[in-house]
């Protein structure tokens, strides 16, 4: 049983990796802190670091969130392109970058990207862009981190749970039952493979 810090966990990508991850110890963490044993904003390095110090020895970091903006190219602001910036992008690269300080050797981490990185939607340019960052930053920093430390990122299309929410700009994608999410999450945790971008798509 692997001690894991689960970021995100009441969301519905949270709840989707729960479902792998519950037969080990896992430490739950959102931005509201409701429902959770911590809370946590991971676009603040230093509420990053109170959390790694707060939850202790820990073998596992699995992240479901990152805020996006979502506008028309032409329209969004730099402001809506530094939220996503921070919190999708810099937010996770920082789980790792402080992370990597205070896990246990051979411990790994499990970021959250999306399809949209590869099949494009409109509005959706930030959250294309910065997923896009996310699994090509894995597929390299696997190359660089010590002491037997992996890292994978966890490329899903929408949830079946999520549907009511997202279906309508994601006409003519096909949604995945939350459980196929959560089994790549247990792969990511759970097996030997780094760098790479486990993609979930139907």
């Amino acid at each position: 049983m692997k001690k894991i810090i689960l970021i995100g966990a009441s969301g519905k990508i949270g709840q989707a990796a729960l479902s792998g991850l519950e037969h080990h110890e896992v430490v739950t963490a959102s931005y509201s802190g409701r429902g959770c044993d911590y809370q946590v904003d991971i676009g603040s390095e230093a509420s990053i670091k109170q959390l790694f110090e707060s939850v202790g020895s820990f073998d596992a970091v699995a992240n479901t969130v990152g805020l996006c903006e979502y506008a028309d190219f032409v329209d969004m602001s730099e402001n809506q392109w530094m939220t996503t910036i921070l919190s999708k992008m810099m937010g996770q690269i920082n789980l790792v970058r402080i992370g990597q300080k205070y896990i246990n050797d051979g411990g790994s981490f499990s970021l959250i990207t999306g399809i949209l990185s590869s099949k494009a939607i409109p509005m959706a340019i930030a959250d294309a862009t910065t997923s896009g960052a996310i699994d090509t930053f894995v597929k390299c920093v696997a190359y660089e981190l010590p002491r037997g430390i992996r890292i994978n990122s966890i490329n899903p299309t929408v949830i079946e749970e999520a549907w009511d929410v997202y279906g309508e700009m994601m006409s003519g994608f096909h949604p995945v039952p939350g459980l196929m999410v959560g089994k790549a999450f247990a792969r990511s945790v759970d097996g030997f493979i780094t760098g790479e971008v486990i993609t979930v798509d139907a």
